[in-house]
């Protein structure tokens, strides 16, 4: 059992972070400096936030990137990235429990899982 993001989603939730307040334009090469990651990997993990129109992608020798909202919460961030948080899925099985004989972990979980969901969603980016 993980309890854990990607190393992609804690990267789109700092960058995020790092790109407000909104509009501030943040060259790619500062930015994977300051995060301690390489240019190319931080644009793979913000490509989904521009699709999104989350982050602005500017091209050029004054490019770089911006964010373009500021209502976004941690979680908003990690299932644009990882995919839904909440996929069903049991404990201590790969596939979702059978509600008619659900696993013995299954109570436990089902909490564990919709409080961590709801802290991250009440953690907003600019504060991650």
């Amino acid at each position: 059992m993980r309890l854990e993001i990607t190393r992609s989603a804690d990267l789109a939730v700092r960058a995020l972070g790092a790109l407000q307040p909104v509009g501030t334009r943040r060259k790619a090469s500062d930015l994977a400096g300051e995060l301690g990651t390489t240019r190319g990997f931080l644009a793979q993990v913000l490509t989904p936030l521009v699709r999104l129109g989350w982050v602005a992608s500017v091209p050029g020798p004054n490019g770089g990137y911006a964010a373009t909202t500021a209502d976004l919460s941690a979680l908003d961030v990690i299932e644009a990235v990882d995919g839904p948080t909440d996929d069903g899925r049991c404990v201590v099985a790969s596939t979702p429990c059978d509600p008619d004989q659900p696993c013995t972990l299954h109570g436990a979980w089902a909490s564990a899982r919709a409080a961590l969901i709801e802290t991250l969603k009440a953690t907003p980016v600019a504060a991650a």
